[in-house]
């Protein structure tokens, strides 16, 4: 609804009212005085219960969902960001722990291939697969 045909609604409800609030008022000189009085506080209940803000939730249609609008605070804004902190703070470690596990793994690789009897050029030369392959060691 877009605002212009919120507002053509709006009047269109005024000018009913004033319409029905005619019509009540016409056959009131009929009544007697604490009739007038108690349609007249009536009235006034009315008009201060219609200025006042709805506090109920709203809920808000999206697409195939709905969710309830509720008024945003400082509590509910820390509460939905929350979460997506956790989430980086997790990624972070993850990052962290897998790059000293990778670390250590390439650690003990260079410590093997220094620590072996053959030399790390021979793993360099063409003819060392071929020397694995014959050996049996290569699979």
């Amino acid at each position: 609804m877009t605002n212009t045909d919120s507002l053509l609604a709006h009047r269109q409800a005024d000018q009913f009212g004033r319409a029905v609030a005619m019509r009540l008022s016409s056959g009131s000189e009929e009544l007697t005085y604490e009739a007038r009085e108690r349609l007249r506080a009536a009235r006034v209940r009315a008009l201060e219960a219609r200025k006042k803000p709805a506090a109920a939730p709203v809920v808000v249609g999206r697409g195939a969902s709905a969710t309830l609008a509720l008024e945003r605070n400082w509590l509910n804004r820390i509460g939905s960001v929350l979460p997506l902190l956790v989430l980086a703070g997790g990624l972070v470690l993850i990052h962290t722990i897998q790059t000293d596990r990778r670390a250590s793994e390439l650690a003990e690789v260079d410590t093997a291939l220094l620590t072996d009897d053959l030399p790390p050029a021979a793993y360099a030369d063409p003819g060392f697969v071929q020397f694995l392959k014959q050996s049996g060691r290569g699979e």
